[in-house]
């Protein structure tokens, strides 16, 4: 019993140490999430075969709602979940403004590619 008491105290030690790790892994920087942003709208543009008009509507689109969710995150009247439900709020006006431009063929890879990348970044659940 001495034994897997000594065990299962050893396990319970790691097990926060490397929640911890997995967190701090998961911050980015800023320079990291423009970088990927920047990446995702090259594949976006590219995957979608978006016309030059398109292309356009979509640069001029995701400048507006950059700047009104960079708002958001800096307005420190707002905590934490209000600021995540106003951005999320952006995110959906973006979204349906996007799909207006959208050929219904475009229309279905974006939703593709939305679901992969939700997919992706959704949390695990390890026990």
């Amino acid at each position: 019993m001495a034994v897997t008491s000594a065990v299962a105290q050893e396990q319970k030690e790691v097990k926060p140490k490397d929640q911890k790790e997995v967190i701090q892994k998961d911050v980015k920087t800023p320079e990291q999430m423009k970088q990927e942003r920047a990446e995702w709208e090259k594949k976006f543009k590219e995957d979608l075969k978006l016309t030059p008009e398109q292309s356009e509507k979509y640069d001029a689109l995701s400048k507006e709602y950059g700047e009104k969710i960079d708002a958001v995150l800096k307005d420190a009247s707002l905590d934490k979940d209000a600021q995540k439900e106003k951005k999320m709020g952006l995110k959906k006006e973006k979204e349906a403004k996007l799909l207006e431009f959208l050929t219904a063929e475009q229309q279905a890879k974006y939703k593709e590619m939305k679901e992969s990348m939700e997919k992706k970044n959704a949390p695990t659940k390890e026990q």
